[in-house]
């Protein structure tokens, strides 16, 4: 395609991000017309429908790729002028991520990352299929995600490249008063059958119960899908579940909380998933994310499936 106008991809930016004209042409500093007018231009020089009008306003297949394409034009723009030391405001950068690796290993790398600042994150919570899906789509940069790149069931983008960052370990906590009541007979399949659980997602914890009972099983659980929503859970004594190791450790150490099954967890292997934009900017914000992932993840054992 020649002569793309970035007058008018910023606008179909704007469009695609607010899902209405009139909160392009705030966001914008235009009319509504003028929007219409320069998405109707964009659309005649294309010959083909960029947005489906409607509330929301979403892009097409093609308004979408022209978004991402916009969107890595103006980063590579950012990470050059950082580069070569020119004065620019900070470019914004859209991660996906799922809260436990946000509670956990990436708080860590975060100031690192911001000492300097040479970026503005905006980090969206997104777990599997959907922080792929935000990637696939240009809405974000790169995300964390499992490490075989389905996600649940999705397919990495092309023009992505996933690096493996480590096993992100679970295990099965509960507190001392909890575990006395519902598991004074230990662990089993009887006691899992009535204690309540509570989960982020079921299939994680499903999961475990089977590859520590040789099987599913059907089990009674609240779903809280903030991290620290179901931890405030497990620590208030109202429910068992699973909880990242790095949170764990401390809190078992303490006597807070005690391993129900000592010695089993549950581990997904992640990896870091972005767009093959090759600028120094880039590649040392991904060099950091997957050294300080590593510092704080085990890795899987050589031939292993995770």
């Amino acid at each position: 395609m020649n002569n793309l106008d970035y007058r008018g991809l910023a606008v179909l930016d704007a469009v695609a991000a607010s899902g209405s004209f009139d909160k392009a042409a705030l966001l914008l500093g235009m009319s509504q017309s003028a929007v219409s007018q320069r998405i109707k231009a964009l659309e005649d020089s294309c010959g083909r429908l960029l947005v489906v009008r409607g509330a929301p306003s979403v892009p097409t297949g093609l308004g979408q790729r022209l978004v991402v394409h916009f969107r890595h034009v103006k980063l590579m723009e950012a990470a050059l002028d950082i580069d070569l030391g020119r004065a620019t405001s900070l470019p914004a950068l859209a991660l996906a991520l799922d809260a436990d690796s946000l509670a956990t290993w990436f708080a860590q790398a975060l100031p690192a990352l911001l000492s300097p600042p040479r970026c503005q994150f905006n980090i969206e919570l997104a777990d599997g299929e959907r922080a792929l899906r935000l990637v696939r789509e240009g809405a974000a940069f790169a995300c964390v995600a499992e490490a075989d790149g389905s996600g649940g069931g999705g397919e990495a983008a092309v023009g992505t490249s996933a690096t493996p960052l480590g096993l992100l370990r679970y295990t099965c906590v509960a507190t001392p008063a909890f575990a006395g009541h519902w598991f004074g007979d230990g662990f089993i399949a009887e006691a899992v059958a009535l204690a309540p659980a509570v989960v982020s997602e079921r299939k994680q914890l499903a999961r475990f119960l089977a590859q520590e009972f040789g099987g599913e099983l059907a089990f009674p659980h609240h779903t809280m899908p903030v991290s620290a929503a179901l931890e405030n859970c497990i620590l208030h004594g109202v429910a068992y579940g699973l909880m990242p190791e790095l949170s764990a450790l401390s809190l078992i150490a303490a006597g807070q909380l005690i391993d129900l099954a000592p010695g089993r967890t549950w581990s997904t292997a992640l990896a870091w998933h972005a767009w093959n934009i090759d600028t120094p900017f880039t590649r040392a914000l991904t060099e950091h994310i997957v050294t300080s992932a590593r510092r704080y993840l085990p890795q899987p054992p050589p031939g292993s499936d995770l």
